[in-house]
């Protein structure tokens, strides 16, 4: 890869922010353009997830933008987080765009709240929502079911992944959970949503907004902030692949996408899970960041359970996950808050440091259509 990301902004996260989507997504991209020293009439690419609700042109119309030469979206949700940032990459490389800025804008907590109950007009719908699998919890719920009767995982298991990501955020000041852990009996205690998933089992619902921007590694070097390269960028989707939930795939208790994802950003980046300093795994849902760690190839399957014992995924462990407490602690902005967190990991400058200069691994929302991100230093 010869491109980088040159520059990180979001607003604050809240639970209502009193603004539209638009002014989040304007707001964002104009920190991001400052943090690198650059102007909106710099920008010649603009990357959005489908369900974005805000339009290129609009946002390129607030900021005074002018000219663009590339603008796309990418679907599946929050399955689209590191993918926009693979195509800004793709763009740079091939001349198309010099600047990309990558964003995503949502009133997710005071308007459209994606855990209530909602028909999508896609025709896969009519296969779970008739049986009562209405929201992205009921959905992930059976997975995680099946996982526990295969692998012999427990409530507590997926609990200590929540215990963890709420220590994180806890000295973190930007996360909504600032200065509020929880402990296993928390957790325990916490009301179900849709066995075996408890309150605590699942990702915020937050306002926010957060961009990223993307140009090529010769110029992010001559940029205001210290550029985080990217090493690898990957896409993927698994064999009977449909949202949340697949139902016809010879194990239900596995997340193939996130395979087929991180093969490519092994081979592409040439590190190996072992050199991973810390992963930035999407954790709409505890379950699915026990699964997301064994199809990774940090451990083998079922043995997740036996990583996350003991703090091995806390700050100390042995694979610190989500330093900035994810969307379990932090927010939920569809991932790219992680993205953000991943390059203040490689620039050291993270409230939560994780030492060492090896490779930032990111990864977006499984159980969809999926994408990931190696990150590391300009070394």
């Amino acid at each position: 890869m010869t491109a980088a990301i040159a520059g990180i902004g979001a607003t604050e996260f809240s639970k209502d922010s009193g603004r539209s989507e638009l002014r989040l997504a304007v707001e964002a991209i104009r920190a991001a353009l400052d943090d690198a020293g650059l102007r909106p009439a710099d920008v010649s690419g603009l990357c959005t997830f489908t369900m974005d609700n805000n339009s290129e042109i609009a946002v390129a119309r607030e900021l005074g933008i002018g000219e663009l030469t590339f603008l796309t979206r990418i679907g599946y949700g929050g399955g689209a987080a590191c993918a926009v940032v693979q195509q800004a990459v793709l763009a740079v490389d091939a001349g198309i765009a010099d600047v990309v800025v990558c964003y995503r804008a949502l009133n997710e907590r005071s308007g459209r709240r994606f855990g209530q109950a909602y028909v999508s007009p896609d025709p896969d719908s009519g296969w779970h929502v008739p049986m009562g699998l209405a929201t992205p919890a009921a959905q992930v719920a059976m997975v995680a079911r099946r996982y526990m009767h295969e692998h012999g995982a427990t409530g507590d298991d997926f609990g200590r992944v929540s215990v963890a990501m709420r220590r994180h955020a806890a000295t973190n000041p930007h996360a909504w959970f600032h200065g509020r852990p929880i402990t296993l009996d928390d957790h325990r205690a916490s009301r179900w949503i849709a066995e075996p998933l408890r309150l605590l089992d699942c990702c915020q619902e937050s306002d926010g907004a957060v961009a990223v921007v993307v140009t090529s590694l010769e110029r992010a070097r001559d940029l205001a902030c210290p550029p985080a390269v990217i090493a690898a960028a990957a896409q993927g989707s698994g064999p009977g692949q449909f949202v949340m939930t697949s139902y016809y795939r010879s194990s239900t208790a596995t997340l193939p996408e996130i395979g087929v994802v991180a093969r490519q950003l092994w081979q592409r980046s040439g590190f190996r899970p072992a050199d991973v300093r810390t992963a930035i795994l999407y954790d709409h849902f505890t379950p699915y960041v026990l699964m997301q760690l064994e199809e990774l190839g940090f451990c083998g399957p079922g043995e997740a359970r036996h990583l996350i014992a003991g703090g091995g995924i806390e700050i100390d462990g042995r694979l610190p996950v989500n330093p900035h407490g994810g969307q379990l602690g932090e927010a939920y902005i569809h991932g790219m808050n992680g993205i953000a967190e991943a390059v203040r990991q490689v620039r050291g400058t993270a409230v939560n440091q994780v030492p060492g200069d090896g490779p930032v691994l990111v990864t977006a929302g499984t159980g969809v259509p999926t994408s990931g991100l190696v990150l590391t230093p300009n070394l």
